[in-house]
């Protein structure tokens, strides 16, 4: 009998992250989420992935405490204001990295998922990074995402001694939010356990006009569904 293959899924308790991890299920993998207490301000995030990786049966959930907020240069690891916008086409229009990147993130989180898949003899890792409807990250690039196997192959003994390949998977790479939700939900994906806001209030209502907000909203709007997240009186949600 063929044991199904293992992979690290990359898995913050958002709604990309939480799509990637429905698929690898789907494709039948073996998941070992993985997430991180990084210094984030939005720590609502790890209750989310430890609910998200129970519902989709994970091998385990590990989470992982490193400190970027330690270098601060985001307003996800400081007190530096997070943007707002009116809709999602003025996120579409801006330009340049805005200061919500979090310098080196997943160059990091990509670091530890490969230690843990040479433990596990595992050959492929998934991430939800996505180019079309995304805040303009240079880690969320296709050309990011084949350096970082051409590394995995150098930098691992399991490349360098055995000739295995490691594979990233980055599903999401080409979809708009609208795809991607679409894709969750015939997945079975409720998407009231994510959470996608930059700047919550302390009850872990989302703010409905940060980046993530508002490309969130409208991919559900534009399927014509309802967005299950709570979001603050008076906000887009």
């Amino acid at each position: 009998m063929t044991t199904a293959p293992a992979a690290v899924v990359l898995l913050s308790g958002g709604l990309d992250s939480t799509t990637c991890l429905a698929i690898a299920r789907a494709e039948g993998y073996r998941c070992y989420a993985l997430s991180f207490d990084y210094g984030q301000r939005h720590r609502l995030e790890l209750e989310c992935a430890r609910r998200v990786a129970e519902a989709f049966g994970a091998e385990r959930h590990l989470v992982s405490r490193i400190d970027l907020g330690a270098f601060g240069g985001s307003a996800l690891t400081s007190d530096l204001a997070v943007p707002k916008s009116g809709s999602a086409d003025e996120v579409d229009r801006h330009e340049g990295v805005p200061v919500t990147y979090v310098p080196a993130r997943n160059t990091v989180f990509l670091s530890f998922a490969l230690a843990w898949c040479e433990v596990l003899q595992a050959d492929h890792i998934f991430i939800g990074v996505n180019a079309l409807d995304y805040s303009g990250y240079p880690d969320c690039r296709p050309e990011y995402i084949a350096a970082w196997e051409t590394l995995a192959t150098l930098a691992t003994r399991a490349g360098t001694e055995e000739g295995r390949k490691l594979r990233i998977h980055a599903p999401l790479m080409d979809w708009d939010k609208s795809r991607i939700i679409a894709r969750g939900v015939e997945l079975g994906v409720d998407y009231g356990l994510t959470t996608t806001c930059y700047d919550p209030d302390g009850q872990g209502h989302a703010c409905g006009h940060c980046d993530a907000c508002l490309l969130r909203l409208r991919g559900f709007a534009r399927l014509g569904l309802a967005d299950p997240a709570v979001y603050q009186p008076g906000s887009r949600g």
